[in-house]
């Protein structure tokens, strides 16, 4: 049931990766932030107070810190991917996105301990040359910004997951890790529009606000629990299906065509992410 997670998970961020490419036409990346962590916030607040039967939820927690690194290391990932989203082809931007899994087989062995097979290295060397191969065309149009944001919102959200499995270890129910992360981001992309202005939304806008914070909040959920039940380097990996169906959105719903280096390199980043499930099979027996 873990893969399922994760596909359901991979669907939804697709799906908010079209909504946020369509807002993206009114609104700042850490706008967008807001919208989609405001609803979050309110929607995991009334789950639990509604599953409680009681307005003030049991949110204290003894791992405030690793929530913390968990929380700021998402939401700058996830204001890089949306500042990417709007300037890159969509499955561009995630694919760039999901190179976390790469990162991600260094950062488990580092943080968490846990044994990778032999293969694990030349999947992740794999990788990158999958990456360089996707960032050629874009360095060419000058788009080095947006696609070198792209790829430092994978690494961050390697982190990210790293710490989600980390609080996972420590016993912290699913909805408190995505409550704290959706608090962080809140109050960090309000600090910014506070300092930096906002644009107030019109009418034609709420359904897209809503809709990124929808999709969103029911993907992390999703993720948050492929996590805290599947091996981290296998669920990771399994998040390239989002950069499949990205591909299908872009083409169906923008119209975008995109060079052969771009489709060479994402196909190299997809088999790289195969390898390394396969690589990392024999280390340990998956944990459930």
């Amino acid at each position: 049931m873990t893969s399922g997670w994760m596909l359901v998970a991979a669907a939804l961020f697709a799906l908010m990766g079209v909504l946020v490419k369509h807002a993206s036409e009114s609104f700042s990346a850490p706008e967008l932030v807001f919208y989609r962590s405001a609803f979050g916030l309110l929607a995991i607040w009334s789950m639990v107070a509604v599953a409680q039967r009681r307005l003030l939820a049991p949110f204290a927690t003894p791992h405030a810190m690793t929530h913390f690194w968990r929380g700021l290391s998402g939401a700058v990932a996830l204001v890089l991917f949306f500042y990417a989203l709007a300037r890159l082809p969509l499955a561009t931007a995630v694919t760039l996105n999901y190179t976390a899994p790469l990162f991600l087989a260094a950062l488990s062995a580092w943080w968490l301990g846990e044994r990778h097979g032999r293969g694990v290295t030349g999947a992740v060397l794999l990788g990158f040359v999958g990456v360089v191969l996707l960032l050629r065309p874009q360095m060419h149009h000058q788009d080095w910004q947006p696609a070198l944001a792209g790829l430092a919102s994978g690494m961050l959200a390697a982190v990210a997951y790293v710490n989600v499995k980390r609080l996972g270890k420590l016993g912290e129910p699913e909805w408190r890790v995505v409550f704290y992360f959706t608090l962080l981001s809140t109050a960090g992309a309000a600090l910014w529009m506070a300092l930096a202005g906002f644009h107030p939304p019109r009418a034609r806008d709420w359904p897209w606000l809503v809709g990124i914070g929808v999709t969103a909040t029911l993907a992390q959920l999703a993720l948050t629990r492929a996590y805290h039940r599947g091996r981290t380097l296998t669920v990771g990996a399994l998040a390239y299906s989002t950069v499949g169906f990205s591909a299908l959105y872009g083409v169906v719903l923008f119209g975008e065509r995109l060079p052969y280096l771009t489709w060479a390199g994402m196909a190299v980043i997809a088999g790289a992410g195969i390898w390394a499930v396969r690589a990392s099979a024999p280390a340990r027996p998956e944990s459930l």
